[in-house]
């Protein structure tokens, strides 16, 4: 279900998905790989960098409704729960700051995540706790 709902975003992106989207596939060449409109536990996350730790989400003007920010306030918490870090920006922002959003995506995830967001490695080499 999940994945058919990614299906169905990819191919409905927005203007502003579209053109980070073609942004964030640069980053290979830096080693970071970004998958977009993954299913993420029960959500759905706009960009993802797994080895990076990374999540950035884009938002519409819808988001900024109390409901909404409500929202995604328990999405960011259950993401930052898993490890990853929630960069969020505002689609108007891409349109019209593309350079700098890039830059700050690029800024953001040279930086390790804080302790806090890190999943520990058992002593054992048994993987993640």
């Amino acid at each position: 279900m999940a994945d058919e709902r990614a299906r169905e975003l990819r191919q409905n992106a927005t203007d502003a998905e579209r053109i980070l989207w073609a942004e964030l596939r640069s980053f290979k060449r830096a080693g970071m790989h970004f998958r977009r409109q993954a299913a993420f536990g029960r959500y759905i996350v706009d960009f993802v960098c797994h080895t990076h730790k990374l999540i950035v989400e884009l938002d519409g003007s819808q988001h900024g409704e109390d409901g909404a920010v409500v929202y995604d306030e328990h999405r960011t918490a259950y993401l930052n729960c898993r490890g990853y870090r929630v960069m969020r920006f505002w689609n108007w922002e891409v349109m019209k700051e593309r350079a700098r959003v890039v830059d700050v995506i690029a800024r953001i995830a040279q930086v390790p995540p804080p302790e806090a967001l890190r999943a520990s490695t058992s002593p054992q080499g048994g993987g993640e706790t």
